[in-house]
This record gives C-alpha cells, structure tokens and sequence, in this order.
C-alpha cells in the first residue's frame, strides 16, 4: 500500500505534468467558449444608466435581452430594444465586424449601447401628432399608455426606410432618440443590424 511519501510524489508528478496542465488549459477554453456563446446567441444582461425609459424602466435596473430574435431580424413594433449605436446616437465610426461580434460576446465599450422601444418599422410611416396628442402611425392614432400626452414636443413626419427602425424612449420629455438625429445623416433610423436584442425582462423577472 503506497505510503504518504509516494502519494506526495504521485501529486507532484500530476501537477507538474505538461498533460495536466493542458488539460486544465482546454477545461478553461471550453468555460470561455460556452460562456460567449451564451451572450453571443442566448442572453446578455444590461443596466439602466439614464432615466429616458421610464416609468418603464427605471435608473439602475437590470434588464435581460434575447439574443436569437434579433438575429433573426424579428423585431416588432413595441419591443423595448438594446443596440450599438455607433454611427448613429454614437459619433463613432460604424463598428468594424470585429467590434460588432465583440458587443454580442459582452466585449468593448459599454457606454455606446441604448435601449429605447421600437415605434416603426421598415415601411412605416409616423407623424407627431394629431389633435389628442397622439402618434399616427400609419395613419392611425398610437395609443401609448407608456407615454405622455403629447407623445412629442417634436414635430415631424417620417417613412422608416428598409432594414432601420425608429425608436423613442418613453420619457418622452427627457429622451434622445430618433427625433434628436433629424436632420442628421441617417434621419434617426437605426439598422435592425446594430441591435443586440429586445428586453425580455428586468430584475429577477424574464416576461
């Protein structure tokens, strides 16, 4: 039966085994490789930094976004959205591929992600306002019982051309969105391509 002295060396020997160590090496990679492809393809966490969602969603929350429907490109009128807005509310240059698979893995820059709801889509087109204060979209009074009444201090009418979307937060009085880039290169329109994913719930919750 081995004594203590040999089950010291039988540890030593292991440890210090290249075979070990590569072991461990490829257990870690794996770790990193799943948990990114968690973020990159299922589910990556955000936090509230500025009050232009509420009373949706308030200063430091924690929101959940689902990755797959913006993959997917599906993406629907009413959806609270997180997505990269440089070349847009950033003035950046547009991501490079690298950095756009980087934001989908949880790496780069936190400070150029927004999240705002998405009011119309490829196709739409959307007025400020009618009589009641209200949106029209597509010709059609918005109800919005997020919102204020009037739904904007801004006037504008608006086509969302195809592949964007146009977004407004629901602190209407206290929000930069799409209404602050009219006038500006890309009119406000945000490519469904820059968003990471519609919100699916905030705090312990997942709607």
């Amino acid at each position: 039966m081995p004594n203590r002295h040999e089950d010291a060396t039988f540890g030593s020997r292991l440890l210090s085994s290249a075979r070990f160590w590569k072991t461990i090496a490829a257990i870690v990679v794996v770790i990193i490789v799943l948990g990114g492809s968690i973020r990159g393809f299922v589910i990556q966490r955000f936090t509230i930094p500025s009050a232009s969602m509420e009373p949706t969603l308030k200063v430091d929350d924690s929101i959940t976004v689902w990755r797959p429907d913006a993959l997917r490109g599906d993406l629907q009128r009413g959806d609270i959205v997180v997505f990269d807005g440089r070349g847009s509310f950033v003035d950046d240059a547009l991501p490079t591929p690298l950095q756009k698979i980087g934001s989908w893995i949880g790496l780069g820059p936190r400070d150029v992600y927004y999240v705002k709801r998405v009011i119309a889509v490829s196709g739409d087109t959307l007025e400020c306002c009618d009589a009641k204060g209200r949106l029209l979209l597509n010709g059609k009074p918005l109800n919005e019982d997020y919102a204020p009444r009037p739904a904007s201090a801004v006037e504008f009418s608006i086509e969302v051309p195809e592949g964007t979307m146009w977004v407004m937060g629901d602190n209407r009085n206290d929000s930069a969105d799409s209404r602050s880039l009219l006038g500006r290169p890309g009119g406000g329109f945000i490519p469904i391509d820059r968003v990471i994913g519609p919100v699916i719930g905030h705090g312990s919750s997942i709607d």
